[in-house]
Order: structure tokens, then sequence, then C-alpha cells
């Protein structure tokens, strides 16, 4: 049977980056802490931030609150707007961020040849996921309600409630309701 696992929100624990411009909630990684394949954050911000250097990973972006800026080190800059996602990796490395607005970042990191999947939409009515053997969901439901339906099994979600999905592969899981999500997959 699929599994539905919240994370308190409390759980997590975050901090400012070093120079303070940037508050940073490390949520998950796997397969382990030490030697993370995947790795998600969010980032709150209000000022310009600087992207730390990785030519070791890539990485899924998306504004959650407000469209930002992004600066490249050859002088490019790249309007990002509100729920527009974005890819980075070691040839298309960014050098800072400047929101328009004090927003939150959502934030996939990937190394070697892990595979993920970001989505930040708005969420009018249902929708379907499916996973593949060897995959799950993390679901943020950023604002409104919603329902979570896995099999029999079916989870509650207010602003700002996080939960694991391990779905049976090939069975489809509902999430109804409205207002605005986030949705993350990963492998297992």
């Amino acid at each position: 049977m699929s599994q539905l696992s919240r994370l308190p929100v409390d759980s997590l624990q975050g901090a400012h980056c070093a120079k303070g411009t940037a508050f940073i909630t490390p949520i998950a990684c796997g397969p382990d802490d030490d030697a993370w394949q995947w790795q998600m954050t969010m980032i709150g911000m209000e000022q310009e931030v600087d992207f730390p250097a990785h030519a070791d990973l890539r990485r899924q972006f998306v504004p959650l609150d407000a469209p930002v800026d992004i600066a490249f080190p050859d002088g490019r800059t790249q309007h990002v707007t509100r729920f527009q996602m974005t890819q980075f990796d070691g040839s298309n490395d960014p050098q800072a961020c400047l929101p328009t607005a004090p927003t939150r970042t959502f934030n996939l990191k990937l190394r070697g040849d892990a595979q993920g999947e970001l989505i930040a939409r708005p969420l009018n009515g249902a929708m379907v996921l499916l996973a593949p053997a060897g995959w799950r969901w993390f679901v943020l439901l950023l604002s409104g309600r919603a329902n979570v339906i896995a099999d029999h099994r079916s989870q509650q979600l207010e602003a700002n409630d996080m939960l694991w999905i391990d779905p049976i592969p090939s069975h489809p899981i509902r999430i109804e309701g409205g207002g605005e999500i986030v949705l993350a997959r990963i492998p297992a």
C-alpha cells in the first residue's frame, strides 16, 4: 500500500548564510546526509544573494513568492517569474540572485547521474501523480487546502504542510483542492 508521511515544519532547522543575506532551510537529502545525490532546500531572501559555485551538481530552481533576476559571471541577467522553473549546471552556473520583493525559492540539487523533477504550480481541482518503481514524491502546499489520496489512504493538507508519498508503482495518487503547490519527484 502507498505510504503518506507528514514532514513536520517544526522539525526543519534553517540558518542564515555566511553573509546573512538569506535564510537557508535544508528540507531533505538522500541517500544519506554526507554523500547525498539529491538535496532539497528552501531559501528565504529579501536582498541580493550570492550563488555558491558548484561544478559538481545540477540545480532546479523556482521562485515561490516573487520574481527574481539571476546574474551570471559573463554579465547576462535572466528574469525568472514566480513558479517559473529554471535549471543551472556547471556550464551555466549563476553568480547572484536579486529578488524583486521578499521571496522564498525552492531548490532541487542533483549530483552525478541522479535524476529528479521539480514542479511548482497552482492547484485548481484535481491532479494525478504517477511514479515508476524506485521513485517517491515530496509535496509542499504553499497556500490553500488539499487532500492527497493514495490507494485507500488520504491526508489533508493546509498551507505550508509537507508530505512524503511513497507510492506503489503504477498506482495513481490524486491531489484535490485549491491553492499553490510544489512537487518534487526523487529517487526512493
